[in-house]
């Protein structure tokens, strides 16, 4: 189902940019079943966000354990404990936040995953799942800080993709409090009651 879903995704994107440089594509399936509409990023400009340098890549690669990972495949869930970062080699990988899945978002080769989790050792904000067979390299979170201590350039580099994954975990958490109070205000119900002294109803 995936597969299908990913080959209709990227000839939609290319068709999208070439004719108006959107960068939006809608996919129409989930994983479990579950069918919807939703709109995302291209695959393309959503790794830039994320994408590491071919010097990064390297280092990640000489220091980290190489995985093969099958459709439907967790890296690693939200509020899941830190077990490092994940540098895709092959395939793609969407990154979720719970509730809300128009903020999905789908990763490809050279994207590094996992990041404030790693840099912060508290759990993972997202959720990573593969949705096509590939590869990535594991890279334990006490190695990664190894390498970004050895390194100040590759650290310096990490942080500023950690930037942007944090504007965008900031943005997701917004989004899910105002549909919190949303949901709190449109299923909120209003009790009346007769005010014997005044004779009259009065909202509680």
């Amino acid at each position: 189902m995936w597969d299908a879903v990913v080959t209709r995704c990227g000839s939609a994107g290319i068709m999208a940019r070439s004719q108006s440089q959107a960068v939006v594509t809608v996919v129409t399936a989930r994983l479990g079943g579950i069918w919807h509409k939703r709109c995302i990023m291209s695959v393309g400009e959503q790794s830039l966000i994320l994408e590491a340098s071919d010097l990064l890549k390297i280092c990640l690669a000489e220091i980290g354990k190489k995985e093969h990972l099958s459709a439907a495949d967790i890296l690693f869930c939200e509020d899941g404990d830190n077990a490092g970062v994940f540098l895709v080699v092959g395939g793609t990988v969407c990154m979720s936040v719970k509730g809300l899945p128009r903020l999905d978002r789908l990763f490809g080769s050279g994207s590094v995953l996992g990041l404030p989790s790693s840099f912060t050792g508290r759990p993972y904000t997202l959720t990573a799942t593969a949705i096509t067979d590939g590869d990535v390299v594991h890279v334990a979170r006490e190695d990664f800080l190894r390498l970004m201590f050895e390194r100040p350039d590759l650290c310096c580099e990490a942080t500023e993709m950690l930037g942007r994954e944090m504007t965008f975990i900031q943005s997701a958490l917004a989004e899910r409090q105002r549909q919190a109070a949303s949901a709190r205000t449109s299923s909120g119900d209003v009790a009346v009651v007769w005010n014997r002294r005044l004779d009259k109803p009065t909202a509680k």
